[in-house]
């Protein structure tokens, strides 16, 4: 069975009201949303909270989701409003607060990857910063990831292309020998 059409069924069998299609929907979309919190989150414990918050949300307006629509981008975009709804009330309130140094234990691989690839991004704005998550990280389609951040799709190739550009010509300033011959040095 497509895993695509099983996600339609899944989600016209939600909005029906059948539980075990909810069950079912969490187990194979909530890893991957985990994924999109965790890898732009601070803590495991805000990936866990933002991806709770999500499901909260998706729950509450399941009723608007259209059947025959795509799913993943729906959730995405879902996502996605959740993740910027929690930045901006975080930047509030920790604007005038000074954290506490924490403790921390040695990072796992993961967070180690998560680190480097964080890294590799910083250059970039936090929306070009998404738009190579949800196309690289998340595997979305470029309509995907249009729809989940609503732009049009020569939106968000031209943001890729930028971003992709950006990154070429920061790895080409730490790495001389990559600079092309006719460049000047």
């Amino acid at each position: 069975m497509d895993s695509t059409v099983n996600l339609y069924t899944l989600m016209a069998r939600y909005q029906a009201g059948d539980t075990t299609a909810v069950t079912a929907l969490v187990e194979r979309v909530g890893p991957q949303l985990h994924r999109f919190f965790a890898a732009q989150s601070v803590s495991r414990r805000d990936a866990d909270d933002l991806l709770q918050e999500t499901w909260l949300r998706i729950h509450r307006v399941r009723h608007t989701y259209r059947p025959g629509a795509p799913v993943l981008p729906w959730f995405y975009a879902i996502a996605y409003h959740v993740r910027v709804d929690h930045h901006r009330k975080t930047s509030r309130t920790t604007a005038r607060e000074r954290p506490l140094e924490e403790l921390s234990a040695l990072p796992s691989p993961d967070e180690a990857r998560t680190d480097e690839l964080e890294a590799l991004l910083a250059p970039l704005s936090e929306h070009q910063r998404e738009i190579i998550r949800m196309l690289k990280i998340a595997g979305m389609s470029l309509e995907e990831v249009a729809c989940a951040t609503s732009c049009s799709v020569g939106s968000i190739k031209q943001k890729v292309h930028r971003a992709y550009r950006k990154l070429r010509h920061g790895m080409d300033a730490m790495d001389p020998r990559r600079r092309p011959s006719w460049e000047p040095s």
